[in-house]
């Protein structure tokens, strides 16, 4: 009966944040469009990038998000844009969020070592809900089940929104802020007046440890990275580090925020990476572990990324690189 309870109260309060709370990917610079736009083009020409996210399997219906991204860098123009489509399904009705839109960045060199690169975002996004699948204490009855009286007056509804970023980065060290929603689409179904909060997200780290043989690309990095997000009252915070040891990568994450306390949890999981990497493609799995109250109900969260980054003809001028890692 408690886990009944349990199982009840996060279905309810995942239900709530949907409104309220953008979905996060722990593997977040494998899916770096989606992160912040200054990072449209932040590659070598041509990428195609991909992240399948399944959370709390063990809950009651599905949690799932998954996007799909391309992005083109021209050395000419020191510019990068990028299109990205994302889509998140969660609980028994299938609520869901649909975005899909363009991101374009523009390199600026500020000295011999730094550059900054601000980004925006012009996308249209779409709220639903499979209502039908939903069942109400109102439609249950002795002679079976009935109508309801709270259906929505629209399955879906649609709205544009915008967002920027700005990233300043040498070749060992980054560091970023992104503001999300700032047209702050309608997200009610019901015809009412109900906005999507604007979310802040600071994004950095740097390079600990960064090895190469003689004429040979980096081969050996040990890396500490961080991104904090505020949305409305929600704040979480990820710490981690990775190392990338060709063709190996490994990765240790913790998300909370160590001394402060929310929703009467110090912390929410722990993840682990491993991924494998190679010149022109990568592919990384991670897997949340809850260690939160929720330990025994949620089944953690499975996340897979696969990026493809390729060349049509060689550039004229060579891009400094961003040095963040790539999962």
């Amino acid at each position: 009966m408690k886990r009944c309870f349990i199982i009840l109260l996060v279905i309810l309060i995942s239900v709530k944040c949907c409104f309220t709370q953008d979905p996060h990917f722990t593997q977040f610079y494998s899916n770096p469009l989606y992160l912040a736009p200054s990072f449209a083009g932040a590659t070598e020409q041509h990428r195609l990038a991909t992240t399948y996210r399944n959370q709390w399997p063990s809950m009651p219906g599905a949690f799932i998000t998954y996007s799909f991204s391309y992005d083109y860098y021209s050395t000419n123009y020191n510019s990068g844009v990028g299109f990205l489509f994302m889509r998140d399904e969660a609980g028994t009705g299938r609520m869901s969020r649909t975005n899909a839109g363009i991101q374009y960045s523009y390199n600026i060199q500020i000295s011999d070592l730094w550059y900054v690169r601000p980004g925006v975002y012009f996308l249209y996004t779409q709220r639903g809900l499979d209502f039908n699948r939903l069942l109400f204490n109102d439609q249950i009855h002795v002679s079976g089940t009935t109508s309801t009286i709270e259906v929505p007056s629209e399955n879906s509804i649609g709205d544009i929104d915008f967002s920027t970023s700005a990233l300043v980065f040498s070749n060992k060290c980054w560091l970023g802020i992104s503001v999300d929603h700032l047209l702050r689409p309608n997200q009610s179904l019901y015809g009412d007046d109900i906005k999507l909060p604007i979310k802040y997200s600071v994004f950095g780290g740097v390079q600990i440890i960064r090895r190469s043989r003689l004429l040979r690309p980096i081969d050996e990095t040990l890396s500490m990275a961080f991104i904090f997000r505020s949305q409305d009252y929600n704040n979480q915070l990820d710490v981690g580090l990775y190392y990338y040891k060709s063709p190996l990568v490994f990765g240790f994450w913790y998300r909370g925020i160590p001394v402060v306390k929310t929703n009467n949890r110090m912390g929410d999981a722990v993840a682990l990476l491993v991924g494998f990497k190679i010149e022109q493609f990568s592919i990384g799995y991670s897997y949340d572990f809850t260690i939160s109250k929720l330990l025994t109900s949620t089944g953690g969260a499975h996340e897979v990324s696969l990026i493809y980054e390729f060349t049509t003809y060689r550039e004229k001028k060579k891009k400094h690189a961003i040095p963040c890692p790539e999962f």
